[in-house]
């Protein structure tokens, strides 16, 4: 994982702190929050579902991606694709994404036309039509999606089987397309019955970011979103993850152009109490995968030539414990078992050498200054403060990030790095290429969101 990416959360931190960030809730409740940020004339609304992959059961893996795909086929009041052609023909764009734990809808706007997004995503709240020859149609859609971006791509295919490795119950184990007998076997009632038990206001965050007045939107949202009646719902109780005791070890060929590595430790995600552990691994993070001057990156890929490429990607905001996930390719005649030497070698130099000064303070300074780009993306504010509501966590934790990382030691990272990155706590697959037509080599899978 590239550095930016590590720092995301982090350096959104700074926008929490430069603007206002205002908050209601409606009687029916849902949850609003509205960020302003003038510098242009243009908004963002984002509406989070508290629903995803991880609280679907075995045999319905996949279903919020494809609810995700039929919230596009229109209402009572609106037909298939005039969604997207109304927001279209206002200048905006749109889309949607499915995490591990959400589901999120978003349009982009010129700030005066914020009331046709709120018209358009309350009316699909609530009177979603899913036909049965639609969703045999979106159905076919998502199954294919599968095919190329799952079944085609070794890599995506041996990250699929790490993950279900290093997971053995908790639903982290499952894709986030589903697994293809189960979407095989999915029917529209399947679909409307997860609709009508999730799709409700008191499910739901609604995040608006932009040139906008706060009380304005909120007396938008009450107007369109206030008359959605609330509904109780058993919310999903996902099974713990038993506590790894060994190293787990996988292998899968494919035709493929050079054998990959995937190593993972059970780690760790963000907590409301704010503990200092995650912030510790966002560093060990930077550390070893944090540009070129990191670890992984000027010793295994520049100075021994061991490795054509590695990557880290940590991603704590999520509702359970995540993985430390690292990914690299060998290079050319070099093994998958000389490189996962290689990487336990400067894991190994973490956990017995403190880190110096001077390479501690870089990291941090880069956890400030990478992603200055987020300051400039009234997106990426939503995204971020939607995700954490979502997951469980809270939007001022923004305002704290950069602080308890700037507040981490040198102690503390070696620490998490004895803890967690250890044999009992280890994964790992390897892919195997094999003779054959190998297909143009995917982007490292890593984690991420189905986009429709």
């Amino acid at each position: 994982m590239s550095f930016s990416r590590f720092s995301l959360v982090l350096a959104a931190g700074l926008l929490a702190a430069c603007s206002p960030v205002q908050e209601a809730t409606l009687e029916n409740g849902l949850k609003i929050i509205v960020k302003e940020d003038h510098r242009a004339p243009v908004v963002v609304s984002q509406i989070w579902y508290k629903v995803g992959p991880s609280d679907e059961p075995d045999g319905r893996t996949g279903i919020s991606h494809v609810l995700e795909h039929m919230m596009f086929k229109g209402t009572a009041a609106h037909k298939n694709g005039e969604f997207s052609r109304i927001i279209a023909e206002n200048g905006g764009r749109e889309n949607a994404f499915t995490g591990i734990d959400y589901t999120a809808y978003f349009q982009q706007l010129e700030k005066s036309r914020l009331p046709i997004a709120f018209e358009l995503e309350a009316d699909r709240m609530r009177n979603l039509v899913l036909d049965e020859k639609e969703f045999s149609k979106e159905l076919r859609v998502v199954m294919e999606e599968r095919r190329l971006r799952t079944d085609d791509q070794p890599e995506a295919r041996a990250y699929e089987h790490f993950m279900a490795t290093a997971f053995t119950t908790h639903p982290y184990k499952n894709p986030i397309i589903g697994w293809t007998r189960d979407l095989e076997m999915m029917s529209v009632e399947d679909v409307r019955n997860w609709y009508q038990r999730w799709y409700v206001p008191n499910n739901a965050t609604l995040v608006v970011v932009g040139d906008v007045d706060p009380r304005a939107v909120f007396a938008l949202a009450r107007r369109h979103f206030g008359p959605i009646p609330a509904r109780t719902f058993e919310p999903a109780r996902a099974p713990a993850e038993p506590v790894q005791t060994e190293t787990r070890r996988s292998r899968i060929s494919a035709p493929a152009q050079v054998p990959s590595l995937l190593m993972g430790f059970h780690a760790p995600a963000l907590s409301r109490t704010d503990d200092w552990e995650a912030y510790a691994l966002m560093v060990l993070n930077g550390v070893l995968d944090g540009g070129g001057s990191a670890r992984f990156e000027r010793e295994l890929v520049r100075r021994q030539q061991i490795a054509a490429g590695a990557d880290i990607g940590y991603s704590p905001t999520a509702r359970y414990p995540v993985l430390f996930l690292i990914q690299a390719t060998p290079s050319r005649g070099r093994t998958p078992a000389e490189l996962e030497a290689a990487i336990r070698a400067q894991i190994r130099r973490v956990q017995e050498e403190p880190i110096a000064p001077d390479e501690l303070a870089r990291v941090k300074a880069q956890v400030a200054a990478s992603n200055v780009f987020t300051r400039d993306s009234v997106f990426y504010q939503a995204m971020q403060m939607g995700m954490l509501e979502t997951v469980g966590l809270d939007w001022q934790m923004l305002d704290r990030s950069v602080e308890r990382v700037r507040a981490v030691t040198a102690a503390q990272v070696q620490t998490v790095a004895k803890k967690y990155l250890t044999e009992s706590n280890l994964s790992v697959t390897v892919l195997d290429p094999q003779p054959g037509k190998a297909k143009p080599r995917a982007a490292a899978p890593l984690g991420g969101a189905h986009v429709r």
